[in-house]
């Protein structure tokens, strides 16, 4: 594999990330099967691991520490998350200085290091001010626990609020943006990713192949077995008018692939990586064969004319479906702050 600069760190890191978030009762309960595809992957080259504390409510992280276990932990990049709820107590999640120090603790003693090399805010948290945050996250690199921060998911405004905050507070700057991007969800295109390239930062998509859309497995006659199929099932019922414009466009991507000699996993995967501003995308495997289709795609690039067809199905810049981007700001959901007080 061709090794790409992480953002501006200096890290090097394979053009594909291993996610871990189908390992764990969410997906791949065999943990022993789980270490052997993160064996694997690290065989094929990669040397990026993605993780977060609320995947399986931590057994992922602890499925990874057992892998670790078995590897040279110098020779892999490390990646997880804080934010999500941990627990019924209200101050077990969110992005508070209480809460990521703790969690951080927890994390290490799962993953089974003493230091995290990427560890990421994995959503916004409204009314908890930016600064808490990365003053709490500046602190764990000065105590050498964590090497680098990020966030992930992210709008563009609050990218630059967090640098803007950090250069006048003498703060850790986010090194790496994490955000949800495929060809089904080219959102980000318009000012996320050009945020990210002024800044300098790494950027990690999730969710490259659509939550399973562009996998090649789901489709009219076709019986849809993923996991996030079950979980959401609202995204996949092809009695919604999104989701049948969703099963034209991959339709005409499988045909595409088709004839550019590739599999639509192949397609998909390369789309994302293809942008300059991109690092690394992560792939999410739960079994081995899921592994074995998407390694392939790390040698593909993709030609001019391919990539003018995949702008005609889904125009730069364009959601097929807005719930996709997987965030909705307060200001949107909270009808109080969008009204004037009587």
């Amino acid at each position: 594999m061709d090794y790409r600069t992480l953002g501006r760190t200096g890290v090097k890191v394979s053009p594909l990330c291993l996610g871990t978030m189908m390992f764990g009762v969410w997906g791949n309960q065999d943990h022993d099967d789980s270490i052997r595809i993160i064996n694997r992957a690290v065989d094929a080259g990669i040397n990026f691991f993605d993780t977060a504390d609320i995947y399986s409510f931590g057994e992922s992280e602890e499925i990874v520490g057992k892998a670790l276990a078995t590897l040279d932990r110098d020779n892999i990049v490390l990646a997880t998350k804080v934010h999500g709820s941990m627990g019924k107590d209200p101050n077990t999640g969110g992005n508070s200085r209480r809460w990521i120090i703790a969690e951080c603790e927890n994390s290490l003693r799962r993953l089974g290091t003493d230091y995290i090399d990427l560890y990421q805010i994995h959503r916004p948290e409204y009314g908890t001010d930016i600064d808490e945050t990365l003053g709490a996250l500046t602190d764990l690199v000065r105590a050498g626990k964590v090497r680098y921060i990020g966030c992930s998911t992210f709008p563009a405004y609050e990218i630059v609020q967090s640098h803007w905050v950090a250069e006048r507070r003498g703060r850790e700057r986010f090194a790496t943006e994490q955000p949800p991007y495929s060809i089904l969800t080219r959102g980000i295109e318009a000012d996320v990713l050009p945020v990210c390239q002024e800044y300098g930062m790494g950027v990690i998509p999730w969710s490259p192949l659509a939550g399973g859309w562009l996998s090649g497995t789901f489709g009219e006659g076709k019986d849809n077995t993923s996991r996030r199929s079950a979980m959401r099932p609202e995204r996949y019922d092809l009695s919604v008018d999104t989701n049948r414009r969703k099963l034209q466009i991959v339709t005409a991507l499988a045909e595409l692939a088709d004839q550019t000699g590739l599999t639509l996993i192949e397609l998909a995967l390369a789309f994302v990586a293809e942008h300059p501003a991109v690092t690394a995308p992560i792939i999410g495997p739960r079994t081995m064969e899921h592994l074995e289709s998407q390694l392939s795609a790390a040698e593909v690039i993709l030609s001019t004319d391919v990539l003018d067809r995949i702008d005609e199905l889904v125009p730069p810049g364009t959601m097929v479906d807005p719930v996709d981007s997987d965030f909705n700001p307060q200001a949107l959901t909270d009808p109080n702050l969008r009204r004037r007080r009587r």
